[in-house]
């Protein structure tokens, strides 16, 4: 099988995209080692070099693991990238879904788990946002973005509070579809803006450690807005 570079991809995009192709075809099995360098040199008819950062490509993303001395091996069949932009074209309702799901066992596990420094990194946020408020509580010209991102800090400090390796890089990954679904609804006057109170109950039930009040809290502060968000969904 000779490969050509279409349009401006290059070949080692090219060769990426044969290899994507392959493993998500289940040509060879997670766990497997994939064939040496020379031999995928030789089926897709390209240099050595190419096929080198091609793998490396791979690797980066997670589908394959190089063992020096051994070769490389299959780690995933589904590439991260192609799952994130699913997980970006999905809609606000769906995120809300997911952050549920992740935020409530956080809180749970952060009640039990959580140090003092994790107390205060959310304290921070949550005080960072109230900065951006007038005596009303209506955010400041221009401020937007920032009040989302001291958001998602505060959000991000609970999921670390659970002292979860995996829930944390689970919830780092997902925090960009997080941030712009907030955008989204923090432009759109028909869904329900966040309450300090709400935030500050969630901090207090993980402060008191209490796992069942702090489950119900977040859950109850992402309840509000996934509501607001079926509704208009059954109007439209």
């Amino acid at each position: 099988m000779t490969l050509q570079a279409a349009g401006r991809q290059s070949l080692v995009d090219t060769v990426v995209d044969a290899l994507r192709a392959q493993l998500s075809a289940g040509e060879w099995r997670i766990g497997d080692r994939i064939p040496t360098e020379h031999a995928l040199a030789e089926q897709l008819q390209v240099g050595r070099n190419t096929v080198r950062e091609a793998v490396r490509v791979l690797v980066h993303a997670g589908m394959l693991r190089s063992r020096q001395g051994e070769g490389t091996f299959v780690v995933s069949a589904a590439d991260p990238a192609t799952i994130m932009r699913g997980v970006q074209r999905s809609g606000v309702r769906d995120v809300l879904e997911v952050r549920i799901a992740l935020e409530t066992e956080a809180a749970r596990l952060a009640a039990l788990r959580h140090e003092p420094a994790d107390l205060e990194r959310m304290r921070a946020a949550l005080d960072a946002q109230r900065a951006l408020e007038d005596a009303e509580g209506h955010l400041a010209a221009g401020s937007l973005e920032r009040y989302a991102d001291h958001d998602i800090t505060f959000h991000q400090a609970v999921v670390g509070a659970a002292h979860n390796a995996a829930l944390s890089a689970t919830y780092e990954w997902f925090s960009s579809s997080v941030r712009e679904a907030l955008v989204s609804g923090l432009g759109d006057r028909e869904v329900p803006q966040p309450r300090h109170g709400d935030h500050h109950a969630v901090l207090e039930a993980i402060a008191s450690g209490d796992p069942d009040a702090a489950e119900a809290a977040a859950r109850t502060l992402l309840d509000r807005p996934k509501r607001a968000v079926e509704a208009l969904l059954a109007e439209r």
